[in-house]
């Protein structure tokens, strides 16, 4: 997993995984931009021998997020659809939540307030 609490408080852009009583768990810390744009789009793709793909992308350390991080969350939703799977959003703070309300992504893909609300439902 990659250390996300260091990469958040400098702002740089940070991705972790790990798993939660079997539901993937991708967290994002930092300013997600254009410049994260490509290795975003991978670590949010379910992965290729999961049969049924469950994420939870937890939102709480994101700082800002651009219209690369809005496409990368939306190809990720496609993509685990096609999968069969489902994909949820956790924890977003306000300037996120404001820019998703904004392109309409809440209306696509569930987002809870926290982390453990998001893996409970």
């Amino acid at each position: 997993m990659t250390d996300t609490h260091d990469a958040a408080r400098s702002g740089r852009p940070a991705i972790g995984h790990r798993t939660v009583d079997g539901i993937r768990v991708v967290t994002l810390s930092g300013e997600i931009d254009h410049t994260v744009r490509d290795r975003l789009g991978r670590a949010l793709l379910p992965p290729g021998d999961a049969a049924r793909p469950c994420t939870v992308i937890d939102l709480s350390g994101v700082t800002f997020m651009d219209s690369s991080g809005i496409n990368a969350l939306i190809a990720a939703h496609h993509a685990t659809e096609d999968a069969d799977g489902w994909l949820r959003l956790a924890g977003p703070r306000e300037p996120v939540v404001r820019i998703m309300r904004l392109v309409g992504i809440d209306r696509l893909i569930p987002c809870y307030p926290d982390l453990r609300r998001a893996l409970d439902n």
